[in-house]
């Protein structure tokens, strides 16, 4: 067998949110970095698989998160462990799997990693059919143990906390194939940053308090927010950056809103985001999984604002948790906000505790662990006695949620 250095480490991911794609981009930047001889491709799931709908698909995401969370959040909460709806779910994300197949017999990978759960069931459900033995294996972007992410033929996973693999494990995943390495963030994060300089190059003074208002790529900031800039009622030594993300519509707005505000500086799409957190004494954001991510490591205290029902409230409750954020409930933002902003010993604390439950240098962590995975992996008994594929057309049918599901029970009793 080829060495991983002589082979790709293919990278499955998906553009429904910013974080799966950002994970990604992070592993092939720290392999650039660390190992440059590594072939480190991502490869976009739904655009291999669906390239028609992939487009369509992430429009329609965006509009049901901001306009229909609640429903969002039951469909999560409901399929949270395995049932009969889940099963339908997953089977419905592996359609057109002759491509993803056809992908591996071109690529030859040495080793398959998904950062988007449709994707860690595609290759689970090839494997389970007997179509490809490559390893797999899957990095979770959110402090969740949600059932769409664990499947059958998955033969290992890299999760964000010791939270999340006490969850799968209770789930009945092998702690063997658990490793907590953090969710992977650009190596940018964990490099040591002059302060100082930074605050002199962007026209900051060393008295001031700086809080960075984030609403993720699409720039989803509430509402409460902005009322709280509006109203004034903060002490006169705080400086906020508002990052409004590809939401050109809300730049525009903010930015006439605020033109004449001393205290407000509005931007766009930012791509040396790490300067901002480096800066940022305070940060009002969702709880996406890659943004706390990130903050984490920069050992940044939060204010979460609104998380979505479902992943984000399950971020939300991890950093409350370990003492690194608080979230503010409808109505509590100001209140929140003020009592942060006037007693440094608070913001003092979270940094503490975020400098203890970091994870530095988590994308070379997982790419570390991605080699050792492909160097002491061994094809499966079944596949070394070449065990013939079903056909395609049988797929996507009871065929495999059958053997799927038996398998299942038999690996995680």
């Amino acid at each position: 067998m080829r060495s991983i250095y002589e082979q790709k480490i293919i990278i499955l991911t998906g553009s429904l949110g910013e974080g799966h794609n950002q994970a990604s981009k992070a592993i092939v930047e720290s392999a650039k970095r660390k190992y440059p001889h590594l072939h480190v491709k991502v490869i976009d799931y739904m655009e291999l698989t669906h390239p028609r709908l992939h487009v369509a698909g992430q429009f329609f995401f965006v509009q049901w998160m901001k306009h229909f969370p609640s429903v969002y959040g039951y469909l999560f909460q409901k399929t949270r462990e395995e049932n009969a709806l889940i099963q339908m779910l997953k089977r419905f994300s592996t359609f057109s799997l002759q491509k993803l197949s056809a992908m591996l017999e071109t690529e030859k990978p040495a080793i398959v990693v998904s950062t988007f759960p449709p994707a860690a069931a595609g290759m689970s459900l090839l494997k389970a059919m007997g179509y490809t033995d490559v390893p797999t294996a899957t990095v979770m972007t959110d402090h969740t143990d949600h059932s769409y992410w664990i499947h059958s033929h998955t033969d290992y996973y890299m999760v964000g906390s010791d939270v999340v693999q006490v969850a799968l494990e209770r789930k009945g995943v092998p702690s063997e194939k658990i490793s907590v390495t953090g969710i992977p963030v650009n190596p940018l994060y964990s490099q040591p940053v002059d302060e100082e300089r930074l605050r002199d190059d962007y026209g900051l003074k060393p008295s001031e308090q700086v809080v960075l208002i984030m609403g993720g790529g699409e720039g989803m900031i509430d509402k409460e927010i902005i009322e709280l800039l509006k109203s004034r009622a903060y002490p006169q030594d705080v400086r906020f950056m508002v990052v409004c993300g590809r939401n050109m519509k809300l730049y525009q707005s903010l930015l006439e809103e605020f033109a004449e505000h001393p205290q407000i500086t509005v931007m766009g799409y930012v791509d040396r985001m790490h300067e901002l957190m480096a800066m940022a004494d305070l940060m009002v954001t969702k709880p996406g999984g890659l943004t706390i991510s990130e903050a984490l490591t920069m050992e940044r205290p939060m204010l979460l604002v609104k998380p979505l029902p479902g992943q984000e409230q399950d971020n939300a409750d991890y950093l409350v948790g370990i003492g690194v954020a608080r979230q503010a409930m409808a109505g509590e933002l100001q209140h929140q906000f003020m009592a942060l902003m006037t007693d440094p010993s608070l913001l003092q604390e979270m940094k503490r505790k975020a400098a203890i439950n970091t994870h530095k240098d988590s994308a070379l962590s997982v790419l570390t662990r991605l080699i050792e995975i492909q160097r002491r992996y061994r094809p499966s008994r079944e596949w070394a006695e070449e065990k013939n594929p079903v056909p395609y057309e049988v797929l996507n049918r009871e065929v495999y949620v059958n053997e799927a599901l038996h398998h299942y029970h038999d690996s995680y009793r």
